[in-house]
């Protein structure tokens, strides 16, 4: 077969009427025309691709170019001469030694992960229902109550945890005065920070100190999407607040909801100022080390890199499956709008 141009030419003929003539151009064959729509579709494929490079090229540099050099440092005894290093090629051993020791499964993993979702979770609750009291307030109070809370999350990691250190300080912590005027301690004795629960539920009211602005000023802009007229059919329907709130407002900002609880997972999962300049969090007290922590005392304070840079891998690991369960579930949700 043969794909031949026809071309038709309007002329103008006797009487006025139109007079149309058919040119027809020399046949072209089949396979120049499957060339030609292969080339377009190639072009449409990489031109994205072609614009994406640059950026690509960046974020390349940043992150997957140290990322190897973890890894490779992993597989490593690296040792730190004068005037540069010296690596020893030594497998997975360093891994083997991290997955089989106790201290990983006992107190560092089960730090890492129930700290994690305690912070997330209290911090989502904490942000939701302080988007719900900035939602009914009026535009003035709106935007101070919005200020105040911002104020927070501006603040540095650093700054705010010496805050809460100085709250909890023994003997003289205003939390320790207070707590010892109502006889539950007694503040010439207690000190909060060598204990694994109360170390931990420090940080952890710091990392949601720090953190629920963030969630609060997210939901409140969903929340401003919601139309009235839903919350009033439902009142109408004699639905009370909590059943406005399950049945209209989680299903309405549902994606909201899922952004702020996915990223508050990534970042409370790494996790390092907050553990790590507390009393005890620097290397001195190994029962309240997480992942974040571990692996800077083993590369750093041990002059171990390659078992720091093994427990650094393991953490990318961890932070990556939960990327890949934040994208999935982002594109599931878009397929159900659809």
């Amino acid at each position: 077969m043969k794909d031949a141009t026809v071309v038709k030419d309007t002329l103008v003929g006797e009487g006025g009427g139109p007079r149309t003539t058919v040119r027809r151009d020399a046949p072209r064959p089949a396979g120049a025309a499957e060339a030609a729509r292969r080339r377009k579709k190639l072009i449409t494929l990489t031109r994205p691709w072609l614009l994406l490079t640059p950026s690509l090229l960046v974020l390349a540099g940043l992150l997957l170019w140290p990322l190897i050099q973890v890894g490779k440092l992993s597989l490593q005894d690296y040792e730190v001469k004068f005037g540069g290093g010296v690596g020893t090629f030594t497998g997975f051993d360093h891994y083997r030694d991290l997955l089989s020791g106790d201290l990983l499964w006992r107190t560092v993993l089960p730090n890492t992960v129930f700290f994690a979702l305690a912070c997330v979770g209290l911090t989502v609750t904490l942000g939701t229902l302080v988007a719900l009291l900035l939602n009914r307030l009026g535009p003035t109070w709106r935007l101070i109550c919005s200020i105040a809370i911002l104020a927070a999350w501006a603040m540095p990691a650093v700054t705010g945890t010496y805050v809460w250190i100085w709250l909890f300080q023994p003997q003289d912590g205003m939390a320790s005065q207070i707590a010892g005027s109502l006889g539950l301690i007694d503040p010439e004795t207690t000190n909060w920070f060598t204990e694994r629960g109360p170390f931990y539920a420090i940080a952890t009211l710091n990392v949601i100190h720090h953190g629920f602005p963030f969630v609060a000023i997210t939901v409140l802009a969903g929340l401003m999407t919601i139309p009235k007229e839903l919350y009033e059919a439902g009142e109408l329907d004699g639905a009370n607040a909590w059943q406005r709130f399950w049945n209209i407002t989680v299903p309405t900002i549902k994606p909201v909801f899922l952004v702020v609880t996915i990223l508050s997972t990534i970042w409370d999962f790494k996790v390092f100022p907050q553990i790590y300049l507390m009393p005890g969090g620097d290397g001195s007290n190994p029962e309240v080390y997480n992942l974040g922590v571990y692996s800077y005392i083993e590369a750093f304070a041990k002059n171990d890199y390659g078992a720091g840079a093994a427990a650094a891998v393991l953490l990318t690991v961890l932070l990556l499956a939960i990327t890949v369960v934040y994208i999935r579930t982002l594109f599931r949700q878009g397929e159900e709008e659809l």
